[in-house]
């Protein structure tokens, strides 16, 4: 489409010239401070609609719907219902378009974005229910005066801290304005009306109109007609934040026209020439939120909200420019304070970054807090972790390290408010680490961040960028780096593993990074998915020995998950796991996964222990095979071997739930019940639904003798497997002969389900030891050894069993298994 006033020439789809902001189509409608509107039928108030809402009064109205206030009187509460507009009720793309809208803010739950309750169609309307939020729009607040700048950052952290939600999620508002902002009576903020939002990787659902949203707040891209994405919605964040501070729209026009010009060709008047004494700092913020140019724009909501911290805190934020070097943050006059606003030290992600304030005292235990993806893309995630992940075991193998938290326990930390002391005294080091993570094509760049967590003061910070075949280089240069940071000496063995980096398939190793990513979930898609993911790197790159170790990981999934059977899956962890040792038999993971293949499928003790003291030399700060060494070595009977391993390992991974109940289980092996009760607990008040924490408990406590007790962990174990029909048996049981009747109950339906499908004849088996049904148990334990249930074993320790052992048949079984009775 050629532009009548000047010629330039747009895409057909224009609907103002990008280059003067002349008009290419005649069809714009509505005011520059209003949402093109169409007119509709009215509800009366004391109206029933759908035989269940009776109408209050008209709340407001936009081109994508109409709000009503209304009671649902079958849940007695006050809702809001939103309906498609009359004239538009049988334009089926109109529909869709609403559908999505709901689609969209119904996944979001989030205390700054309004609740949406369900979306119905009744009497040939469709709407919405959602929350009715008492307050008033943001909007009308500006209206009655100035907001204090205090109250204006705290509302616009809030609203920033909501669309974080949002395009986590894939979610675009499109539509963020003063008026689509409620505040309620004690400042908290809400995003409303969802009605202009974009899925990510959604179609185009209408044609017209092809610019949509509120004029005055609408970006430079969208302004034009092109297409989206999460960025406009931080330029109408810092257009709302510009109203709020200033009482007026950095953008305004006699007519839509000069408004449109406005955005795409003039820069704002500044807000301090508005009102005299805004701190320079909060306008520099205003100033990157509404960059015409997306590149220096806030690339991700998260680094807006890290700003804003920053400002609270006196502190002048960081503003990036493409090609330039950003400016260390520097400390002000403290002049805007927030009750109870905590200042953040943030990251910024730019090339060339050297801030040095001081080396750091000696110290040998840190924690590498997880790397923000700063690719305002949040589909890679999978990359940040992937890089995050490498960087912890890197510095796992350097031996000058005392601790390297691992990753269970940091990831809890992910986008925390928790102060930095108190991350460092929960996870017991001396140093943080943080650190950012873009990635554009086949370049990435990592920036990372020594912190002293007492002051939370930044002790150095660099980035490192290079192509993505060379990556493995680039993590080997940034642990040199740290490590000269903390003092520590580097061994001759520690230079020479840092050195020895070979380049990498960039799609091979993207491959294996997105299938961690999906191991980590352990459910039936996410092992899938991995699986596909691993072969694709091995295509790409068949000598590409992480590959192989995936694989390995995924097979051993599928068993300690009941995916798939041990003589299905054992074969091909095998197979994958011995072809990764041969391409590099450095992996500690390959050494670890043959460990438990030789402990719990193959029953080789002597090879197990080899496996694991190997995986352990080749990185002493790897937890995994530590707590799981500590099983093997109690199925030997050498407790006080097994738990200096498990205290070490939960020293490395204190925060991790598995970790603490298989410590729980090395507990019930020493017969320390109180202990094991005591920590087990604490571990289901913060994991409620961690299978090894229910077993463990409800053995603890029926060692005991607490029956009660033990009665209630079954019953939670088999609702949190949706398993009605163990509950149910457990209840006519327990009514009929009490706690062993109830077991015994049990394991009866186990049997008869048997039949027609597969149960493990070792869960049969324990039910039945602890109803105390000798022979029933022994018979079951038989087939659990004939199958070569992975949990067979346990008999060697496990307590349950303390009354069978001096039975020949159970004697036996440890005989042929060569465990120790």
């Amino acid at each position: 489409m050629r532009c009548p006033n000047c010629h330039h020439d747009n895409p057909d789809d224009s609907f103002f010239c990008a280059k003067c902001g002349t008009r290419c189509d005649s069809a714009v409608a509505g005011s520059f401070t209003k949402t093109i509107e169409t007119p509709g039928f009215r509800w009366s108030p004391g109206a029933v609609f759908a035989g269940r809402y009776e109408m209050l009064e008209e709340l407001g109205r936009g081109g994508m719907g109409i709000v009503y206030k209304a009671v649902d009187k079958k849940l007695k509460r006050t809702v809001a219902l939103k309906f498609l507009p009359w004239e538009w009720t049988n334009n089926p793309q109109a529909k869709e378009r609403f559908a999505r809208e709901a689609q969209a803010a119904a996944g979001l739950d989030h205390p700054h974005i309004c609740t949406v309750y369900e979306i119905d169609e009744a009497e040939n309307r469709m709407f919405i229910s959602m929350a009715f939020v008492e307050g008033e729009t943001l909007k009308a607040k500006i209206a009655r005066g100035l907001l204090e700048v205090g109250e204006a950052l705290g509302l616009a952290l809030q609203v920033a801290e909501g669309l974080k939600e949002a395009h986590a999620k894939g979610i675009v508002h499109r539509d963020i304005k003063s008026a689509n902002i409620m505040v309620m009576a004690n400042g908290q903020a809400k995003i409303m009306d969802f009605g202009l939002a974009r899925i990510s990787g959604g179609t185009q659902l209408t044609a017209e109109p092809k610019t949509m949203g509120t004029i005055a707040y609408m970006s430079p891209e969208q302004a034009r007609g092109e297409k989206v994405d999460h960025r406009t919605d931080i330029w109408s964040l810092g257009v709302v934040l510009y109203e709020m501070v200033s009482g007026r729209l950095p953008f305004a026009g006699e007519h839509d026209l000069a408004v449109l010009h406005s955005i795409l060709k003039e820069r704002p008047r500044p807000v301090s020439a508005e009102r005299p004494g805004v701190p320079g700092s909060l306008e520099t913020v205003i100033e990157r939120a509404m960059e015409k140019d997306l590149a220096a724009r806030y690339a991700s909501a998260e680094e807006m909200i890290a700003d804003l911290k920053a400002v609270s805190e006196g502190l002048a934020p960081a503003r990036p420019r493409p090609r330039r070097r950003t400016p260390k943050l520097r400390k002000t006059r403290r002049i805007i304070g927030i009750a109870g606003a905590a200042g953040v030290l943030v990251l910024a992600a730019v090339a060339g970054i050297f801030l040095l304030s001081g080396r750091a005292k000696a110290a040998d235990s840190i924690a590498v807090l997880p790397l923000e993806n700063l690719s305002g893309d949040p589909g890679q995630e999978y990359f940040s972790e992937g890089i995050h992940e490498a960087l912890i075991t890197d510095l796992g193998r350097i031996s000058g390290l005392k601790r390297v938290i691992a990753r269970g326990s940091v990831m809890r930390f992910r986008a925390t408010k928790i102060p930095m002391a108190e991350i460092a005294r929960q996870l017991g080091v001396a140093r943080l680490i943080t650190g950012a993570v873009v990635r554009s094509g086949d370049r990435v760049r990592v920036t990372a961040q020594l912190v002293d967590p007492a002051t939370e003061a930044q002790i150095w910070a660099k980035s490192y960028e290079g192509d993505l075949r060379d990556v493995l280089s680039l993590q080997n240069e940034i642990v040199s780096a740290i490590m000269g940071e903390l003092q520590i000496q580097l061994s001759p063995q520690d230079r020479a593993g840092l050195a020895q980096a070979r380049r990498v398939d960039p799609a091979a190793y993207d491959a294996c990074l997105r299938g961690r990513f999906e191991w980590y979930k352990l459910s039936r898609a996410g092992l899938d998915a991995a699986l596909q993911l691993f072969t694709a790197a091995l295509e790409r790159d068949p000598e590409y020995a992480p590959a192989y170790a995936g694989l390995a990981t995924v097979w051993t999934g599928y068993m300690q998950q009941g995916f798939i059977s041990p003589s299905e899956a054992t074969p091909k962890a095998k197979a994958a796991a011995l072809k990764a040792l041969e391409l590099d038999s450095s992996l500690a993971e390959i050494h670890f996964v043959l460990a438990g293949i030789s402990t719990w499928v193959d029953w080789d003790w002597i090879g197990a222990e080899r496996a694991f003291r190997r995986a352990i030399e080749l990185n002493p700060k790897y937890p995994e095979p530590r707590i799981y060494y500590s099983q093997f070595l109690n199925l030997m009977r050498r407790p006080q071997e097994a738990m200096a391993q498990a205290d070490r390992a939960l020293e490395l991974d204190p925060l991790n739930p598995l970790f603490q109940g298989l410590y729980a289980m090395d507990l019930l092996y020493a017969h320390q019940y109180d202990k094991a009760i005591a920590r087990l607990s604490d571990t289901l008040a913060k994991a409620p639904g961690d299978a090894i924490t229910l077993s463990t408990l409800r053995t603890a406590y029926h060692m005991k003798r607490m029956d009660k007790e033990a009665l209630e962990i079954w019953t939670a174990s088999f609702e949190a497997k949706g398993d009605h029909e163990a509950v149910q048996a457990l209840a006519l049981g327990f009514k009929d002969g009490g706690y062993p009747a109830a077991l015994r109950r049990v394991a009866e339906t186990f049997v008869a389900r048997s039949k027609t499908a597969y149960v493990t004849p070792w869960q049969i088996a324990t039910l039945y030891t602890r109803a105390g049904d000798r022979r029933e148990a022994l018979d079951w334990l038989e087939k659990a050894y004939e199958i070569r249930d992975l949990n067979m074993p346990y008999i060697s320790v496990d307590p349950i069993f303390d009354f069978l052992r001096s039975e020949a048949r159970f004697r036996d079984i440890l005989r042929r298994m060569k465990l120790p009775g």
